[in-house]
Protein backbone atom coordinates (compact mmCIF):
# COMPACT_ATOMS: atom_id res chain seq x y z
CA UNK A 1 0.00 0.00 0.00
CA UNK A 2 2.68 2.53 0.95
CA UNK A 3 4.62 1.65 -2.05
CA UNK A 4 1.35 2.21 -4.38
CA UNK A 5 0.85 5.51 -2.67
CA UNK A 6 4.76 6.66 -3.26
CA UNK A 7 4.01 5.25 -6.95
CA UNK A 8 1.07 7.03 -7.17
CA UNK A 9 2.54 10.09 -6.26
CA UNK A 10 5.48 10.25 -8.36
CA UNK A 11 3.21 9.53 -11.38
CA UNK A 12 1.03 12.93 -10.55
CA UNK A 13 4.34 14.81 -10.20
CA UNK A 14 5.37 13.65 -13.89
CA UNK A 15 2.09 14.47 -14.98
CA UNK A 16 1.97 18.03 -13.93
CA UNK A 17 5.48 18.60 -14.98
CA UNK A 18 5.50 16.52 -18.47
CA UNK A 19 1.64 18.19 -19.56
CA UNK A 20 3.55 21.87 -19.86
CA UNK A 21 7.24 20.66 -20.77
CA UNK A 22 7.22 19.68 -24.58
CA UNK A 23 7.91 16.10 -23.97
CA UNK A 24 5.18 13.86 -23.54
CA UNK A 25 3.07 13.63 -20.14
CA UNK A 26 1.35 10.16 -21.85
CA UNK A 27 4.77 9.02 -23.24
CA UNK A 28 6.53 9.66 -19.48
CA UNK A 29 3.42 7.77 -17.42
CA UNK A 30 3.50 4.83 -19.59
CA UNK A 31 7.83 4.46 -18.90
CA UNK A 32 6.91 5.21 -15.12
CA UNK A 33 4.44 3.30 -14.74
CA UNK A 34 5.96 0.03 -16.43
CA UNK A 35 8.93 1.34 -14.29
CA UNK A 36 7.01 1.29 -11.04
CA UNK A 37 5.14 -1.58 -11.62
CA UNK A 38 2.27 0.39 -10.68
CA UNK A 39 -1.11 0.83 -12.70
CA UNK A 40 -3.44 3.16 -11.74
CA UNK A 41 -6.25 2.49 -14.26
CA UNK A 42 -7.73 4.76 -16.35
CA UNK A 43 -9.95 7.45 -13.35
CA UNK A 44 -6.24 7.49 -11.86
CA UNK A 45 -5.30 9.54 -15.05
CA UNK A 46 -8.08 11.01 -15.41
CA UNK A 47 -8.21 12.59 -11.82
CA UNK A 48 -4.12 13.70 -12.86
CA UNK A 49 -5.26 15.31 -16.40
CA UNK A 50 -7.99 16.92 -14.65
CA UNK A 51 -5.28 18.74 -12.10
CA UNK A 52 -3.40 19.93 -14.77
CA UNK A 53 -6.83 20.70 -16.47
CA UNK A 54 -7.32 23.23 -13.27
CA UNK A 55 -3.82 24.72 -13.60
CA UNK A 56 -4.43 25.91 -16.60
CA UNK A 57 -7.70 27.46 -16.11
CA UNK A 58 -6.15 29.11 -13.43
CA UNK A 59 -3.28 30.60 -14.96
CA UNK A 60 -4.99 31.87 -18.06
CA UNK A 61 -8.06 32.27 -16.20
CA UNK A 62 -8.54 36.34 -16.67
CA UNK A 63 -7.67 35.10 -20.70
CA UNK A 64 -10.32 32.54 -20.49
CA UNK A 65 -13.16 34.55 -19.11
CA UNK A 66 -12.46 37.79 -22.15
CA UNK A 67 -12.31 34.86 -24.74
CA UNK A 68 -15.87 33.62 -23.61
CA UNK A 69 -17.13 36.51 -22.73
CA UNK A 70 -16.22 38.24 -26.37
CA UNK A 71 -17.03 35.04 -28.23
CA UNK A 72 -20.36 34.83 -26.78
CA UNK A 73 -21.30 38.33 -26.74
CA UNK A 74 -20.69 37.88 -30.63
CA UNK A 75 -18.37 40.52 -30.42
CA UNK A 76 -15.96 37.97 -33.20
CA UNK A 77 -14.13 41.04 -34.74
CA UNK A 78 -12.37 41.52 -31.44
CA UNK A 79 -8.61 40.07 -30.63
CA UNK A 80 -10.40 37.37 -27.68
CA UNK A 81 -13.80 36.60 -30.33
CA UNK A 82 -11.63 35.86 -33.14
CA UNK A 83 -9.48 33.76 -30.73
CA UNK A 84 -12.28 31.64 -29.10
CA UNK A 85 -13.05 30.61 -33.05
CA UNK A 86 -9.45 29.68 -33.85
CA UNK A 87 -9.30 27.44 -30.77
CA UNK A 88 -12.61 26.06 -31.78
CA UNK A 89 -11.07 25.26 -35.40
CA UNK A 90 -8.52 23.98 -33.80
CA UNK A 91 -9.83 21.52 -31.84
CA UNK A 92 -11.81 19.62 -34.72
CA UNK A 93 -9.26 17.12 -35.79
CA UNK A 94 -8.08 16.07 -32.22
CA UNK A 95 -12.16 15.62 -31.65
CA UNK A 96 -12.39 13.48 -34.40
CA UNK A 97 -9.08 11.35 -34.38
CA UNK A 98 -9.60 10.81 -30.84
CA UNK A 99 -13.37 10.00 -31.10
CA UNK A 100 -12.60 7.03 -33.91
CA UNK A 101 -9.68 5.64 -32.19
CA UNK A 102 -10.54 5.70 -28.88
CA UNK A 103 -11.62 1.59 -29.21
CA UNK A 104 -7.76 0.82 -29.91
CA UNK A 105 -5.91 3.61 -27.60
CA UNK A 106 -5.00 1.11 -25.19
CA UNK A 107 -3.26 -1.23 -27.51
CA UNK A 108 -1.11 2.03 -28.20
CA UNK A 109 -0.34 3.33 -24.98
CA UNK A 110 1.04 -0.19 -24.40
CA UNK A 111 3.33 -0.22 -27.38
CA UNK A 112 6.95 1.16 -26.29
CA UNK A 113 8.50 0.88 -30.11
CA UNK A 114 5.14 3.59 -30.31
CA UNK A 115 6.71 5.27 -27.83
CA UNK A 116 9.77 5.53 -28.72
CA UNK A 117 8.55 6.56 -32.06
CA UNK A 118 6.78 9.39 -30.66
CA UNK A 119 9.49 10.92 -28.72
CA UNK A 120 11.74 10.53 -31.99
CA UNK A 121 8.94 12.47 -33.28
CA UNK A 122 8.61 15.31 -30.73
CA UNK A 123 12.30 15.86 -30.68
CA UNK A 124 12.54 16.14 -34.17
CA UNK A 125 9.67 19.06 -34.25
CA UNK A 126 11.05 20.54 -31.45
CA UNK A 127 14.70 20.77 -32.86
CA UNK A 128 13.29 22.36 -36.23
CA UNK A 129 11.40 24.80 -34.15
CA UNK A 130 14.78 25.72 -32.23
CA UNK A 131 16.29 26.69 -35.65
CA UNK A 132 13.27 28.55 -36.92
CA UNK A 133 14.37 31.90 -37.74
CA UNK A 134 12.50 35.28 -35.79
CA UNK A 135 10.74 37.51 -38.24
CA UNK A 136 10.99 41.45 -37.99
CA UNK A 137 7.06 41.34 -37.61
CA UNK A 138 5.18 38.46 -35.74
CA UNK A 139 2.10 36.95 -37.50
CA UNK A 140 -1.20 36.60 -36.68
CA UNK A 141 -2.86 33.14 -36.75
CA UNK A 142 -5.50 32.37 -39.62
CA UNK A 143 -8.15 30.04 -39.81
CA UNK A 144 -6.44 27.34 -42.08
CA UNK A 145 -3.04 27.51 -40.03
CA UNK A 146 -5.13 27.38 -36.87
CA UNK A 147 -6.74 23.92 -38.20
CA UNK A 148 -3.33 22.65 -39.40
CA UNK A 149 -1.80 23.70 -35.58
CA UNK A 150 -5.01 21.10 -34.62
CA UNK A 151 -3.38 18.41 -36.87
CA UNK A 152 -0.31 18.79 -35.58
CA UNK A 153 -1.98 18.30 -31.58
CA UNK A 154 -4.20 15.29 -33.19
CA UNK A 155 -0.95 13.92 -33.03
CA UNK A 156 -0.15 13.47 -29.69
CA UNK A 157 -3.11 10.58 -29.77
CA UNK A 158 0.48 8.70 -30.07
CA UNK A 159 2.29 8.18 -26.59
CA UNK A 160 5.43 10.03 -27.00
CA UNK A 161 4.32 12.76 -29.23
CA UNK A 162 4.18 16.04 -26.76
CA UNK A 163 0.67 17.53 -26.79
CA UNK A 164 2.41 20.89 -25.86
CA UNK A 165 5.87 20.18 -28.31
CA UNK A 166 3.33 19.86 -31.08
CA UNK A 167 1.35 22.66 -31.01
CA UNK A 168 3.80 25.24 -29.90
CA UNK A 169 5.80 24.10 -32.48
CA UNK A 170 3.99 24.19 -35.58
CA UNK A 171 2.74 27.93 -34.25
CA UNK A 172 6.12 29.08 -34.45
CA UNK A 173 6.38 27.20 -37.91
CA UNK A 174 3.56 29.44 -38.62
CA UNK A 175 5.92 32.92 -37.54
CA UNK A 176 3.94 32.94 -34.03
CA UNK A 177 6.60 34.44 -30.87
CA UNK A 178 6.87 31.93 -28.79
CA UNK A 179 4.78 33.20 -26.01
CA UNK A 180 2.13 33.52 -28.18
CA UNK A 181 2.52 29.87 -29.54
CA UNK A 182 2.85 28.84 -26.40
CA UNK A 183 0.03 30.74 -24.96
CA UNK A 184 -2.60 29.39 -28.16
CA UNK A 185 -0.97 25.92 -26.91
CA UNK A 186 -1.89 25.83 -23.87
CA UNK A 187 -5.55 27.80 -24.24
CA UNK A 188 -6.12 25.07 -27.12
CA UNK A 189 -5.32 22.04 -24.00
CA UNK A 190 -8.31 22.82 -22.54
CA UNK A 191 -11.08 21.68 -25.01
CA UNK A 192 -8.89 18.50 -25.89
CA UNK A 193 -8.26 17.66 -22.72
CA UNK A 194 -11.42 18.28 -20.86
CA UNK A 195 -13.27 16.51 -23.64
CA UNK A 196 -10.88 13.58 -23.61
CA UNK A 197 -11.59 12.72 -19.92
CA UNK A 198 -15.22 13.11 -20.51
CA UNK A 199 -14.96 10.73 -23.43
CA UNK A 200 -13.48 8.25 -20.63
CA UNK A 201 -15.41 9.13 -17.15
CA UNK A 202 -18.66 8.69 -18.94
CA UNK A 203 -21.24 8.10 -16.16
CA UNK A 204 -18.61 7.38 -13.62
CA UNK A 205 -17.76 9.75 -10.71
CA UNK A 206 -13.98 10.32 -9.66
CA UNK A 207 -13.39 8.17 -6.30
CA UNK A 208 -12.73 10.93 -3.17
CA UNK A 209 -9.32 8.98 -2.82
CA UNK A 210 -8.04 10.16 -5.80
CA UNK A 211 -8.58 14.02 -5.31
CA UNK A 212 -5.22 13.65 -3.79
CA UNK A 213 -3.99 12.70 -6.99
CA UNK A 214 -5.69 16.04 -8.84
CA UNK A 215 -4.25 18.11 -6.37
CA UNK A 216 -0.68 16.88 -6.71
CA UNK A 217 -0.85 17.43 -10.63
CA UNK A 218 -2.67 20.96 -10.09
CA UNK A 219 0.06 22.10 -8.25
CA UNK A 220 2.79 21.01 -9.88
CA UNK A 221 1.11 21.98 -13.04
CA UNK A 222 0.25 24.95 -12.11
CA UNK A 223 3.98 25.91 -11.04
CA UNK A 224 5.48 24.47 -14.22
CA UNK A 225 3.31 26.79 -16.41
CA UNK A 226 4.90 29.51 -14.84
CA UNK A 227 8.37 28.63 -14.96
CA UNK A 228 8.19 27.81 -18.47
CA UNK A 229 5.82 30.72 -19.61
CA UNK A 230 8.17 33.30 -17.84
CA UNK A 231 11.45 32.04 -18.21
CA UNK A 232 12.31 28.32 -20.42
CA UNK A 233 10.44 28.53 -23.50
CA UNK A 234 10.45 32.39 -24.07
CA UNK A 235 13.98 31.49 -25.55
CA UNK A 236 13.59 29.43 -28.78
CA UNK A 237 17.06 28.01 -28.76
CA UNK A 238 16.14 26.12 -25.30
CA UNK A 239 13.50 24.48 -27.65
CA UNK A 240 16.67 22.34 -28.98
CA UNK A 241 17.48 21.13 -25.35
CA UNK A 242 14.26 19.69 -25.12
CA UNK A 243 14.62 17.83 -28.33
CA UNK A 244 17.56 16.21 -27.28
CA UNK A 245 16.06 15.00 -24.55
CA UNK A 246 13.19 13.15 -26.71
CA UNK A 247 15.90 12.03 -29.00
CA UNK A 248 17.79 10.28 -26.48
CA UNK A 249 15.23 8.96 -24.50
CA UNK A 250 13.63 7.43 -27.95
CA UNK A 251 16.96 5.92 -28.45
CA UNK A 252 17.23 4.59 -24.96
CA UNK A 253 13.54 2.85 -25.45
CA UNK A 254 14.92 1.20 -28.91
CA UNK A 255 18.02 0.11 -27.61
CA UNK A 256 16.27 -1.36 -24.40
CA UNK A 257 13.86 -2.69 -26.28
CA UNK A 258 16.81 -4.93 -28.33
CA UNK A 259 18.72 -6.00 -25.52
CA UNK A 260 15.72 -7.25 -23.16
Amino acid sequence: MVNDLISAIILAIIQGVTEWLPISSSGHLVLFQSFLGFEGGLLFEVALHFGTLAAVFVYFGKDIMDIIKDFFSGKWNTENGKIGWLLIIASVPAALIGFFSRNIYEKVLTNFGIVALGFGVTGLLLFIASFVSVGKKEKKLSYGNSFVIGIFQALAIIPGISRSGATISSGIFFGLSEKAAMRFAFLLSIPIIFGANILVIGNNVLPQELIWATLVSFFVGLLTIHIMFKYVLVKRKNFRWFGLYALLLALAIGVWMIIK
